[in-house]
């Protein structure tokens, strides 16, 4: 793997990441036991605690790429140790 794969793949890996993380941690006025301000949105979050979603979205990533990285530079699972892939007629 080249570097510039690397980097859009972990790019990639970051935002998907991302998505995942975001939900985690939400509440809105009504669960936070607080009062709807005329204007907001019900289910507007209190908090978005963005930043340490940020930490944990970068170290997921780091993670998850340091796999990918891994098995594409060293093929620790190949299809022959995938058991319904050997099943499979003309393999």
């Amino acid at each position: 793997m080249n570097i510039a794969s690397g980097i859009a793949i972990y790019f990639v890996v970051w935002w998907i990441c991302l998505f995942a993380v975001l939900p985690f941690g939400i509440r809105n006025a009504h669960e936070a036991g607080e009062a709807v301000e005329q204007g907001n949105d019900e289910g507007a979050p209190v908090q978005t605690l963005l930043p340490q979603k940020l930490l944990a979205t970068t170290l997921l990533a780091t993670v998850v790429f340091a796999l990918i990285w891994g098995q594409m530079s060293y093929g620790w699972i190949g299809f022959d140790d995938i058991p319904y892939l050997r099943d499979m007629p003309g393999h």
